[in-house]
């Protein structure tokens, strides 16, 4: 028995859809199941991560744990990890790449709250995987507004090359891992999950709009545009510790990995057969 957290969200909906593809027994955590939207045949379950009490009747039974984050601090991880411990054997977590790797410099909240989540998976004692993904190509899913009502993506730099990756394909990693016997050599691996290739945010618009049938430009903001944009959401120091993050990023290409098709025996999707399936979002 599998307990999917996250259920609702781009990953854990694609965890869910393919666990229910494949027959897997497995339940998603809702805190209201009732609204959720979830699949038919889907086993929702009442559960909140902010309260690891509510968590005791979804756990119940459950042998793996998939694990996403909901929260931009660690403090209440060990208080969940603990109650996780007490039913499942083992857990596979939706990380990033080089999360306790990220030293030099600054350190953003992203990147503190993974790293601090990491460690105190393995104090434990489950069984652990953890899935480090480069960006998300649904990240980009922030220019929507701007590219529905002027057809232009405003943001850094668009040299930026990644190899961003679609959901389904971390889903797919996850699904075998989780649905693999415990022999199969899953057990403190830390999976980095990239895209086929690197990709130019100049060159995501172009696709996008490739998408949607209408041509979409890239507009480069400047430093203090972008900061001005992110301080709604984020500290100031918050903000300063991304932006040193994209600076180093600008100065070196991340790494373009075989680890999907490794595990899952099917090669990633590109960025454009990400855009295509999410031109509704865009138009």
């Amino acid at each position: 028995m599998i307990l999917v957290t996250g259920a609702t969200g781009k990953v854990g909906g694609q965890v869910v859809s393919q666990l229910l593809d494949r027959g897997a027994a497995f339940r998603a955590l809702s805190r209201d199941p009732g609204t959720a939207g979830l699949p038919d045949g889907v086993e929702a379950v009442a559960g909140d991560l902010s309260d690891p009490e509510s968590l005791d009747a979804a756990l119940d039974g459950a042998d793996t744990v998939f694990l996403v984050w909901p929260f931009l601090t660690a403090e209440a991880a060990p208080a969940v990890l603990d109650r996780i411990a007490k039913h499942a054997r083992r857990i596979v977590y939706l990380s990033m790449m080089g999360a306790q790797e990220r030293t030099d410099g600054p350190v953003d909240p992203i990147t503190l709250f993974h790293s601090e989540v990491e460690r105190q998976i393995e104090r434990s004692g489950l069984a652990w995987t953890f899935l480090q993904p480069v960006g998300f190509a649904s990240n980009t899913l922030g220019w929507a507004p701007q590219v529905r009502a002027e057809g232009v993506v405003r943001d850094l730099n668009g040299a930026l090359a990644r190899p961003l990756i679609h959901e389904r394909d971390i889903a797919a990693v996850a699904v075998r891992v989780m649905t693999d016997g415990p022999d199969e050599g899953h057990a403190g691996a830390k999976y980095v999950l990239t895209g086929p290739a690197l990709i130019t945010q100049a060159e995501q618009a172009h696709a996008i709009g490739e998408a949607i049938g209408r041509p979409v430009r890239f507009e480069e903001m400047t430093l203090a545009e972008k900061r001005e944009q992110m301080l709604a959401w984020l500290p100031p120091s918050g903000v300063d510790a991304v932006m040193n993050a994209w600076a180093g990023m600008a100065g070196s290409s991340e790494p373009v990995t075989d680890t999907v098709e490794e595990l899952t025996g099917t090669a990633p999707r590109t960025f454009r057969a990400w855009a295509a399936d999410h031109a509704a979002d865009f138009r």
